[in-house]
């Protein structure tokens, strides 16, 4: 087979794919194009949203962490003071 027929069979089938594609779509360009952005739209509003409440979840989870190591803290604090004191009443 020559290098030209192949040349020719590949624009001939690219040709006849186009204009079955045309032939067979759903809707005009300017449609389909407005529908995709559409759900690109859409989907992109899901994800700010997932994120957002990601977002907000990790933010609770650190605050409530925050609070419970400040607690402890506090609590090791008061026994190192307990500690301290025992240490200076058994001296004496």
């Amino acid at each position: 087979m020559s290098t030209a027929k192949v040349v020719l069979g590949v624009v001939a089938g690219a040709a006849i794919g186009a204009l079955v594609g045309v032939l067979y779509a759903p809707a005009k360009g300017a449609v389909t194009r407005r529908t995709i952005y559409r759900k690109g739209e859409s989907e992109v509003d899901s994800l700010k949203d997932k994120f957002s409440d990601f977002v907000d979840s990790i933010t609770e989870k650190f605050e409530k962490t925050k609070s419970e190591v400040t607690d402890l803290v506090e609590e090791v604090k008061v026994k190192v003071e307990e500690v301290e004191k025992e240490q200076k009443t058994s001296k004496k």
